[in-house]
């Protein structure tokens, strides 16, 4: 009995990649955090569980686990992620085809060994996520002693998005003190991820992400999106260039919000985990 599994990053926001066919065990929230747990475990972002798809048409099904042990309906650079390995390990030839996720359909287009655009599909101001939203999804929060002027986007996922006023107020927040307030804010029922972001000209912008269930990360495909369609919504131009911690992703946002995500994504390393790790992972039943 092995399990075995390949770490992949996209801007320094690290996952593992493992085929559920070929697990061990199911994958359970107990057995999640022990494989994320960066001294405990294997270390990640999250984990990507890929298996065969349940309905024609599709090359895959993914599922998207945060470090929590809880379940994500969506990530933009994990999403990638799966979809370059899915290319590498042959489970399709084609330049274009579709996965499963919780959040619906993704359809990639790869451009390289390394890159691929993801339509990401119409972007939402109004969701069950944000139950006492207006319909423009502006709103506005307080925690402790911070009140926030917000943009709510729904983009298979919650997103919090905030503006602040240029780079060096952006670079002053402490996230790890205000982004838990913010993730479980009773005004989303569902938690939030939340991105922070200031204008660095018409078409380009500076952003910070707090993740749901992981907390501050180098980048974010979904809380880029977020940010990039606050940034629109506001005067931008489209395509937008989003700077992050771990690099730049390039987000189009038409008139009907629909958004389409380029950006790379590349394999760390593959091996098997150890037999003791195993059996710990078993005996979690």
């Amino acid at each position: 009995m092995t399990l075995a599994f390949e770490k992949w990053q996209a801007l320094g926001n690290d996952y593992l990649i493992v085929e559920r066919d070929r697990l061990p065990f199911p994958l359970t929230e107990e057995r999640v955090r022990r494989l994320c747990d960066r001294h405990l475990g294997l270390g990640g972002d999250g984990i990507l569980e890929l298996s065969p798809p349940d309905a024609p048409g599709f090359v895959a099904r993914l599922r998207i686990f945060n470090p929590d042990g809880s379940e994500a309906e969506l990530s933009g650079n994990g999403a990638r992620e799966a979809i370059m390995y899915l290319r590498r390990r042959g489970w399709t030839d084609q330049r274009e085809f579709s996965i499963q996720t919780v959040a619906g359909e993704l359809r990639p287009t790869i451009l390289s060994d390394t890159t691929c655009t993801v339509d990401m599909g119409r972007a939402k101001l109004e969701s069950d996520d944000y139950p006492a939203g207006e319909r423009d999804g502006r709103g506005e929060l307080e925690t402790g002693e911070h009140a926030w002027w917000f943009q709510h986007v729904s983009i298979g996922n919650p997103q919090c998005s905030i503006e602040v006023p240029d780079a060096d107020a952006l670079l002053a927040l402490d996230l790890h003190a205000i982004g838990p307030g913010i993730e479980h804010h009773h005004l989303f029922p569902n938690r939030t991820n939340v991105s922070w972001w200031c204008r660095l000209g018409d078409d380009r912008i500076r952003a910070r992400i707090f993740e749901r269930g992981v907390g501050e990360t180098m980048s974010s495909g979904t809380g880029a999106t977020g940010a990039a369609v606050s940034f629109v919504l506001r005067g931008g131009d489209s395509p937008v260039t989003v700077e992050l911690d771990g690099g730049e992703l390039t987000v189009e946002v038409e008139e009907d919000l629909h958004v389409d995500l380029t950006g790379w994504a590349v394999p760390v390393y593959a091996g098997e985990v150890s037999g003791d790790l195993l059996a710990d992972l078993t005996a979690m039943d």
